[in-house]
């Protein structure tokens, strides 16, 4: 297989396997960068909210600001992919994100480091959007299932790493949790070199228009969504007079966004896409699996520390059995699809799964068997693997190259959307449970709520007995609840997948079926010869010289 080359349109080579993995290197490098830096704060959250006197609100908004910033720079640096130059746009956002990282290492104040999480985030944002348009890019449909199972796991490698440095960090006490964020920079440095020398993709030059007013009314309303889950509840109710004035003006300002989106020359998101029914079943299934993976998984760590009494290391060991099941799945999967061609029953698969573990965690107490617990994390984990990459790849396989970068950012798009509404709203319905948990686990003591600590999120191992016994149960069955909550949007995932339509996956990035026009050139039924060995290896030669 190394010495095969893959024919790819959207670049005017072939390239063999040697080749496409080189020019994947530094990218993959850049991947493992953003999910390190993101992976080595989420497992310290927890200490770094309590050090700067945060409450659930704030380590809610700490992930929430960098998702949405993701959220609303995906189509952005999605159709800037399609308009400039690829590889100046990875490495742009790369220098974006570890700007954000070493700013956030400063932080005095939850503020301070929400506002630099949105600057990570829309590094984040590229990172994301690009990594799949420029694979999709040099990779025929067919062939990328073997390489979207290297990028799940290079994903996989981060996200274990990343707990396991994370908690290293925050437990040695002449290092701290700001060197969470610095941690990242030289990893970052080596991803900036290796692009250079490795990244070479022709240059389609022309005119740029990008949809400013689109993506503005695009984030104004996805602010406002936010802004109205991870307050109502507690700030005031969720049927208040602040409830109608956020869901009406997010309402409007949508609608607006479509109207304008529907008339700008180069939309953000192209509404045309959405006629495709491959792309419109699985935004829905992208929007319910970020809600899941994102609204969920992002409280495992905070559910470990204080629920389960352990430090920020033994967190990060402690979520391996989910990580390991994602890189297993991802890697497998990828592989047996690029073999057969075939997709939709490993996003069936991946989706059922992924509702079973979810109402399997909707069991979580405090007191609940490490065992039985890593049982449902594998189930949750093999799920992702089976779906986040699988849903981008049947995307791209039903676009020509000239939508490749939108087609992607839409879903990632959809997906990051989901995840910061998961988030929010789940967060959200962790902080009211709790609070009611503990309220009455407190009255039950004969206690006042107060005994707890406060507002912000409780150091157990400074709690007497009782009291902290009451917390931790608290925390464990809010954690609980929010993986129940999750399940349903699981399930809706399930539902949409189910009524794709399978299309065998194309070996070319050229036009699809509907787009090409006839071949009357080889109208005689003789096939189109390919180019020779020497006229392909010059075209790469001359295509690496131009970039």
């Amino acid at each position: 297989m190394s010495s095969t080359a893959t024919p790819s349109q959207a670049t005017g080579v072939a390239m063999s396997h040697r080749q496409i993995l080189e020019a994947l290197s530094g990218l993959l490098l850049g991947m493992f960068v953003a999910i390190l830096s993101s992976t080595v704060v989420s497992n310290a959250l927890p200490r770094i909210i309590t050090e700067l006197r945060g409450g659930q609100s704030a380590y809610t908004w700490v992930v929430t600001s960098t998702l949405l910033a993701t959220t609303a720079t995906i189509p952005l640096w999605g159709k800037l992919s399609d308009l400039i130059s690829k590889k100046a746009l990875v490495q742009l956002s790369l220098v974006i994100y570890v700007l954000g990282s070493v700013l956030a290492g400063l932080s005095q104040s939850t503020e301070w480091l929400i506002a630099c999480r949105v600057l990570q985030g829309i590094g984040a944002g590229g990172l994301t959007a690009l990594a799949q348009v420029i694979m999709a890019s040099m990779i025929s449909p067919r062939e990328r299932g073997r390489y979207s199972g290297y990028l799940g796991a290079v994903m996989a490698v981060g996200t274990i790493g990343g707990p396991l440095i994370g908690g290293v960090i925050v437990d040695t006490s002449w290092l701290g949790w700001r060197w969470c964020f610095y941690v990242g920079v030289p990893f970052a440095l080596a991803a900036l070199v290796v692009l250079q020398k490795t990244l070479h993709l022709p240059v389609v030059r022309r005119q740029v228009k990008i949809d400013w007013w689109g993506a503005t009314l695009i984030t104004s309303a996805v602010s406002l969504l936010l802004i109205w889950v991870s307050l109502a509840g507690d700030k005031y109710d969720w049927m208040s007079w602040q409830s109608a004035v956020l869901v009406v003006g997010a309402l409007l300002i949508g609608a607006l966004a479509i109207r304008v989106e529907t008339r700008a020359a180069e939309p953000v998101i192209p509404p045309r896409l959405f006629r495709n029914r491959t792309i419109t079943l699985a935004t829905v299934a992208s929007i319910a699996v970020g809600v899941g993976m994102f609204g969920a998984s992002v409280f495992l760590s905070q559910y470990f520390q204080i629920s389960r009494g352990q430090s920020p290391t033994m967190s990060g060991l402690m979520t391996l059995p989910m990580i390991l099941g994602l890189l297993v799945s991802s890697t497998v999967t990828g592989r047996v699809i690029t073999k057969t061609g075939r997709w939709k029953r490993y996003l069936v698969a991946g989706s059922a799964l992924l509702t079973i573990g979810f109402a399997l965690m909707g069991t979580l107490r405090y007191d609940t068997d490490f065992w039985l617990l890593s049982c449902y994390m594998a189930i949750i984990g093999i799920g992702l693997g089976m779906t986040m990459q699988n849903l981008v790849l049947a995307v791209q396989n039903t676009v020509g190259a000239q939508d490749l970068g939108a087609a992607s950012s839409v879903v990632a798009f959809f997906r990051s959307l989901g995840g910061a509404v998961g988030v929010s709203a789940l967060g959200a319905v962790l902080g009211h449970r709790v609070k009611d948990f503990i309220a009455d686990g407190l009255t039950g003591l004969g206690l006042p709520a107060s005994a707890s600590g406060g507002s912000g999120l409780p150091d157990v191992h400074a709690l007497p007995g009782p009291i902290r016994t009451v917390v931790e149960s608290a925390y464990g069955h809010g954690a609980g609840d929010v993986f129940l909550a999750a399940a349903p949007f699981a399930l809706i995932a399930l539902i949409a997948v189910s009524f794709i339509k399978e299309i065998p996956l194309r070996r070319h990035n050229g036009p699809t079926a509907d787009e090409a026009e006839p071949e009357s050139a080889v109208a005689d039924g003789a096939e189109r010869q390919p180019a020779a060995a020497g006229e392909v290896a010059t075209a790469a030669v001359r295509s690496s010289g131009r970039s």
